[in-house]
């Protein structure tokens, strides 16, 4: 490879090259993890120092089928090959067990030191080993802490979630926008087999994309739930439709496919029961409030001056949270012609948004127009 790190694109390519017996050695990084980064400067300086060994990055979540493939549950994340077999691993920020783990396999550098860490020390600059040697103490000290970190809180958002719909899929992006192929091959699935799906983006909330990893101990996305369970990622949806295992999963559990015999007739469909349950939701309480958060945690300040205005006036109402549901948060907007959160709505017409509600708030005309 000439001293090069190269892109990974396909679990065939890899397959490929280790059976040519070469080293090889994989890098799992992600572009929001700044452990990654750093150790990805080492892994570039290894590379030049192992020329005779094929060094490799794989975007995780962009990659599922060859995450899935080598059980990476966090990265960084190393994986070694030696004679068409892989025969280490490493899990984290650690610089002198990566070098020493690449000597192992790639053999002698072409370095005049003896040993692969001493290697990594002429190679990489003072200021590289110093922040990695940092992020390394951070992760150290994350090992140490248990292994599940999911807030009580947290774990109860993620149980809200992934039972939301009877059939939720936590992809990136929307169905109508996917942002990875992964995820526009489930969507496509599911139109498929005609069923109804609510959907998160897991792009628009990290603490939700991080958490469900650790839920469900699924690394990479999109993850698809049926009746709050787990069936699997990209790579089983697809086994399972072309399987007929799919379609008899959503029988099992009493998934309703949508009357139809063409897209059309589907979408139709799909729409219909988006607009049953939005104006179930609206009518669901006298007043009701449509917000970022809830009334104890509000997640934006426009609705925690809407939250402060109604209980001002002691009004009692329901709310709901649309950041746990992109599918009512986007369906609303088209519902109610009203593009921006928080709303409110009163006997299941729409009052308006924070500008109005403190207008009704300052002119004191609030409470009375929600008792009319």
């Amino acid at each position: 490879m000439g001293g090069a790190v190269m892109d990974l694109t396909s679990k065939s390519e890899l397959d490929n090259l280790s059976q040519s017996g070469a080293p090889v050695v994989l890098h799992f990084w992600a572009s929001w993890c700044d452990a990654s980064k750093q150790m990805d400067q080492v892994f570039s300086h290894l590379a030049t120092d192992f020329p005779r060994a094929h060094f490799f990055r794989v975007e995780a979540e962009e990659h599922p089928e060859i995450s899935e493939a080598y059980s990476v549950a966090a990265v960084p994340y190393f994986v070694f090959f030696k004679d068409g077999k892989a025969v280490d691993t490493l899990e984290g920020a650690d610089p002198s067990s990566l070098a020493n783990k690449v000597g192992k396999v790639a053999g002698s550098s072409t370095s005049a030191e003896p040993a692969a860490p001493a290697s990594l020390g002429l190679a990489a600059g003072p200021t590289i080993l110093e922040t990695v040697k940092e992020n390394a103490k951070a992760t150290a000290q994350d090992r140490a802490q248990p292994v599940s970190t999911t807030t009580d809180a947290l774990k109860a958002r993620l149980e809200k979630l992934t039972n939301s719909h009877p059939v939720m899929l936590f992809m990136k992006g929307t169905p109508e926008e996917p942002r990875c192929g992964f995820s526009r091959k489930v969507v496509d699935i599911l139109k498929e087999e005609k069923v109804d799906f609510g959907s998160f983006d897991i792009l628009s909330d990290n603490e939700v994309r991080e958490g469900l990893k650790k839920f469900s101990n699924w690394p990479t996305f999109p993850q698809l739930y049926c009746k709050g369970e787990l069936l699997g990622g990209a790579d089983i949806t697809i086994a399972m439709h072309e399987s007929g295992e799919l379609k008899e999963a959503f029988i099992e559990q009493g998934i309703a496919t949508t009357v139809g015999s063409n897209d059309e007739a589907s979408k139709v469909g799909g729409m219909i029961s988006l607009e049953d349950r939005l104006k179930a939701l609206i009518n669901s309480e006298k007043v009701m409030l449509f917000m970022k958060g809830s009334p104890d945690e509000p997640k934006c300040g426009f609705s925690s001056k809407v939250v402060k205005a109604l209980r001002a006036e002691n009004v009692s109402f329901g709310s709901f949270d649309i950041l746990s549901d992109e599918e009512v948060r986007q369906g609303i907007k088209n519902f109610s012609n009203w593009p921006t959160f928080p709303q409110l709505y009163y006997k299941g017409e729409l009052i308006g948004g924070c500008d109005i509600i403190m207008e009704l708030s300052e002119s004191g005309d609030l409470k009375a127009t929600l008792s009319e």
